[in-house]
């Protein structure tokens, strides 16, 4: 068992920190300020070939597994730009890799190459109002007609809507009620988000207000039937394919930013002196801190193991839960402890550690909810019956 990264994921964890260090503090602060898209870090990543790192090579891709995505986006949450940094990319990672397994060749072709060269971005049309994390009971519908879909319905939380080109879109194309199971009859498209069809608005939140998140009514939606992804209603299970993966790039972006927020309290405890001493001299500042960094460290360890396991083509999803788990937990207790290690400075935007706390509540939440995890682990890991 070797615990150690080889040279290439070295590079990859030393070319990423490199990187995002020339966007520092001031820029995301100004970003978290006016809001505006970080559109040349965006662009930054995709000029160095980061937007592809997870996909085939025939299409401008490195080819490289989620064990290296992970790796990557630990660096790029623990830099200064925290979770906006790593949600204006982590849809790419993530996201097109249904089109990479189901897609036809055509189709990656047509889709793949833009999305990695950064020349188009793409939105996650999943979440629904009413449904939730009950995807099966989702209400958007696609009916067919001749050569094309026609969509309607309501889409929720979709991220960067609001500067996306496309839109990976789940919608019923079968009735429930004519399904065998409740997954069934879901198909999966990537298709243009045209705004003629799609008023996208956008909820103001409480964090990661540079990455926008968005409501998106969908009217009479044209999609060409050449943009459904595999088989008519196979869509639920493709989808799954990016689940996992997703879970584990999250419980590693969690970990980042908590450690992010853990290095800014202890330089700020190793400098700030009361009582003529430093307060990191102080073990009710120090013992909390250390906590902190052992949660921090098991968290992405948790994430390497279901990288590790998914991309060895092995069982995943209890690790990969797991790590979201646990990096959300540690993450976020890291950040709150970060605040109070500042005391009142902590407090205000200049010391960046309360835009961190308000950033890592993301990862507790979605895109699965910590309590539907313990469900989860209860049941896969340890044979409890199934309580929801």
């Amino acid at each position: 068992m070797d615990f150690s990264l080889t040279e290439e994921q070295e590079a990859i964890r030393d070319n990423v920190a490199a990187l995002c260090a020339k966007f520092d503090d001031e820029y995301w602060h100004d970003r978290d300020r006016t809001g505006e898209f970080p559109n040349d870090f965006h662009r930054a990543m995709a000029d160095a070939g980061w937007l592809g790192i997870t996909m085939p090579e025939e299409y401008g891709g490195a080819n490289l597994g989620v064990t290296e995505a992970a790796i990557m986006m630990h660096e790029v949450a623990k830099s200064s730009g925290g979770m906006s940094a790593a949600s204006a990319i982590h849809i790419n990672i993530f996201g097109p890799h249904p089109i990479v397994v189901f897609g036809t060749d055509e189709q990656k072709q047509r889709w793949l190459p833009p999305l990695i060269k950064g020349d188009v971005k793409t939105s996650f049309g999943v979440t629904e109002p009413n449904s939730g994390l009950n995807t099966s009971a989702l209400q958007t519908k696609a009916v067919k007609q001749g050569n094309h879909y026609i969509a309607n319905g309501q889409k929720m939380w979709t991220t960067t809507a609001q500067q996306a080109d496309k839109i990976m879109l789940l919608a019923r194309t079968t009735p429930i009620e004519e399904c065998k199971k409740p997954t069934d009859g879901l198909s999966l498209f990537y298709t243009d988000l045209n705004r003629d069809y799609c008023d996208v608005r956008l909820i103001e939140k409480m964090g990661r207000k540079c990455v926008d998140s968005n409501e998106v009514f969908i009217n009479d939606l044209p999609i060409p039937e050449e943009d459904l992804v595999g088989e008519e209603g196979k869509g639920f299970h493709y989808l799954l394919h990016s689940l996992n993966p997703e879970r584990v790039l999250i419980g590693a972006e969690a970990a980042g930013i908590g450690m992010n927020a853990l290095a800014r309290a202890t330089q700020y405890a190793k400098d700030r002196e009361v009582f003529g001493r430093p307060i990191g001299q102080n073990q009710s500042i120090q013992h909390p801190l250390a906590e902190s960094w052992m949660e921090l460290e098991a968290a992405m360890l948790m994430a390497m193991k279901g990288a590790y396991l998914y991309d060895s083509g092995q069982e995943c999803g209890t690790f990969a839960n797991a790590a979201k788990y646990m990096g959300g937990e540690a993450g976020f207790k890291a950040c709150q402890q970060a605040v109070l290690t500042h005391g009142g400075v902590g407090y205000a935007k200049e010391f960046t550690v309360e835009r961190l706390m308000r950033e890592v509540m993301i990862c507790r939440i979605a895109p699965i909810s910590p309590q539907l995890i313990l469900c989860f682990i209860a049941e896969k890991a340890l044979g409890l019956p199934k309580s929801y």
